[in-house]
């Protein structure tokens, strides 16, 4: 692991936000730049990638208090970042999401009342009539469920991380993973407040056959099937 700091003091704020990075030059610089009013707060922005070829580490330098390297996988980037984290909240962020005004009071209001970890709600960003109607349903199942993706932004008390021994390393279904550790220690905060999320992955797969292959892929999860097969068959 090798990293660069952009600023020479730590972040004085409580909160951690982890953003794990791969190619992403076409819009890194946008969605750090939507982070700099939490940064002005003190809090502090930790990116890591995962072995960019078209110079992402260097176009997020100027707005991260971090740019780390890690080897590719989101599972351990995050676990990169987190370990040199050096807030009481960790938040992991993913590159094509953006957070709503006001993300850091209500990470804070939820974590005062006790609790270890939760998530926000998710809209999706895109011309498909069909977006909003799979974002309601993805927060309605992560309520009912008690888990959450990482594309709804998900946050933990860090010592609560350390201890659960963060992100199992895996190819595909670590956030789903990570939930159902999280959810034994408490229920997750489903805050109302909404990130929005790219919904490039639908866009280029088609929205019904991007829906019906994560519906698979999480149904044989359910029943055990391997993430490292789930991820040759995502791929």
């Amino acid at each position: 692991m090798t990293g660069t700091q952009t600023r020479t003091t730590p972040a004085a704020g409580w909160l951690s936000i982890v953003v794990p990075v791969l190619d992403e030059a076409s819009g890194v610089v946008a969605a750090l730049r939507a982070l700099a009013p939490l940064r002005e707060c003190g809090h502090e922005v930790i990116v890591v990638d995962g072995g960019s070829r078209d110079g992402t580490p260097a176009l997020a330098a100027p707005w991260a208090d971090r740019v780390l390297s890690s080897e590719r996988g989101r599972a351990r980037q995050m676990n990169t970042g987190a370990e040199l984290a050096g807030g009481e909240v960790l938040l992991f962020l993913h590159a094509d999401t953006l957070l709503p005004a006001g993300a850091a009071a209500a990470v804070r209001a939820a974590v005062a009342t006790g609790t270890a970890w939760g998530r926000f709600d998710v809209r999706i960003a895109g011309a498909s009539a069909w977006f909003p109607v799979i974002a309601a349903f993805m927060n309605w199942r992560s309520r009912l469920t008690g888990i959450a993706t990482g594309d709804q932004a998900i946050f933990v008390q860090t010592a609560l991380f350390h201890r659960l021994g963060g992100y199992a390393v895996q190819p595909l279904m670590e956030d789903v993973e990570l939930s159902r550790r999280l959810r034994k220690v408490s229920k997750p905060a489903c805050l109302k407040e909404r990130v929005l999320t790219s919904g490039r992955r639908w866009e280029t797969r088609g929205v019904w056959r991007t829906i019906l292959l994560m519906w698979r892929l999480r149904w044989a999860y359910w029943r055990g099937a391997s993430p490292e097969v789930l991820a040759r068959a995502y791929r």
